[in-house]
């Protein structure tokens, strides 16, 4: 599997595409805006697109699902169920932080604890780590690992709690009982700023030493 990051929004938010070498099918991961830069990156590498899939339900993250999915008529997949007040409010997201007018939508999937997305011959696995969003989930793949974890860990920092159903202590507990068990050889792509490897974060994270062991 390979993959490109392309930020998207004034936030800076790192769209992720997977895709498999093989078939040149690919996923789209969180496409908050700037489809045109999403689908000049698909046309560069001759891919074609199987599906969206969304980590959470914030606009930086979920704002062009839509208009992506209206564009191409891929499926939906993501974010966990209980993020759909997020999805609903996208209206009122989009006037709260000044972006363009974005549409509303309903996955074809959402998405639980346990669950695989799959394009090609690329498998993910999904997990559900609540805290940033009650519905946040994370999509890891286990034989590059890889794994896309939106705004629930960062190089040295951790997700915002002070949105609504925002929870600091249900994040800690995401990300040592999630993340943390996949390995510290495993590499991360955040939802904004650069890579890390979660080893790194949990030898040096300044929110996470010390915590749960």
């Amino acid at each position: 599997m390979r993959y490109a990051i392309v930020p998207v929004t004034p936030f800076e938010q790192n769209c992720t595409i997977f895709w498999c070498e093989k078939t040149r099918q690919a996923a789209v991961i969180d496409p908050g805006g700037d489809v045109d830069r999403i689908q000049q990156l698909l046309a560069d590498e001759k891919l074609t697109l199987a599906k969206i899939l969304v980590t959470h339900g914030h606009i930086d993250h979920a704002g062009a699902v839509a208009a992506l999915a209206e564009l191409t008529g891929v499926p939906i997949e993501g974010p966990h169920t209980e993020d759909s007040f997020w999805i609903d409010g996208m209206p009122q997201q989009s006037k709260m932080f000044g972006f363009p007018d974005v549409k509303t939508f309903v996955p074809t999937r959402w998405l639980v604890a346990g669950d695989k997305v799959s394009f090609g011959e690329v498998e993910l696995d999904v997990l559900h780590c609540p805290g940033h969003t009650p519905g946040h989930v994370v999509f890891f793949h286990a034989p590059s690992k890889l794994a896309q974890v939106g705004d629930v860990l960062f190089q040295g920092s951790i997700g915002r709690t002070d949105f609504p159903r925002g929870d600091h202590e249900t994040l800690i507990r995401s990300i040592h009982e999630q993340l943390f068990p996949l390995g510290d050889d495993v590499e991360f792509i955040p939802g904004h700023g650069p890579m890390s490897t979660f080893g790194e974060e949990r030898r040096y994270n300044p929110f996470l030493s010390g915590r749960f062991g």
